[in-house]
């Protein structure tokens, strides 16, 4: 039998322009987890293993490698280490389902600005939350993981689309900024 390699989408390409830089990143496993009525307290149990607990709505959390993210209502991401056993939810394994962006800089939110329909600022969206929401037409995760910086999560088969669309808004961003490109 034929043995499947594993591959990048965009082979771990990058790309900075002006004061924007976007780039794929390897995040390791993405399981979901989605909690069955009642199942609640089993969940806490088998995630208290890592130290995480079921993220609060619009949030993630992080600990060794290990992080959470808020994706719905009793639903949730765990991102970067394979998932302990969880009675009382469905787990199902997204690795191959999902590819993550992160874009980082000055401009990011300027140039996220031009495609999420959401306020992004700082302010707005401090360090630590998550939401779904769209980068232009393509359902996504996004994660603010700094100051200026983001993750977003896309799914795999939209990846490609998803670069062009941030290129061409960082091009805008780079524009509107005076810089030759």
């Amino acid at each position: 039998m034929p043995e499947l390699i594993a591959k990048s989408v965009l082979e771990g390409q990058s790309l900075t322009l002006g004061a924007v830089t976007l780039a794929e990143v390897s995040v390791g496993p993405i399981a979901s987890i989605a909690v069955f009525p009642g199942g609640g307290k089993a969940v806490a149990k088998g995630l208290k293993t890592l130290g995480l607990a079921m993220p609060e709505p619009n949030a993630f959390t992080e600990k060794k490698g290990a992080r959470i993210v808020w994706t719905g209502r009793e639903q949730a991401f765990l991102v970067g280490v394979e998932p302990p056993a969880l009675e009382g939810a469905a787990v199902t394994d997204q690795s191959d389902g999902w590819t993550v962006l992160a874009i980082s800089g000055t401009g990011a939110v300027d140039t996220l600005a031009r495609l999420v329909p959401m306020d992004l600022r700082l302010a707005a969206f401090p360090v630590g939350r998550a939401v779904r929401t769209q980068v232009n037409h393509m359902n996504a995760v996004i994660l603010r993981v700094g100051d200026y910086a983001f993750e977003i999560m896309v799914f795999r088969s939209m990846v490609r689309t998803a670069w062009h669309e941030i290129h061409a808004a960082m091009q805008t961003v780079a524009a509107r900024a005076g810089m030759k490109f």
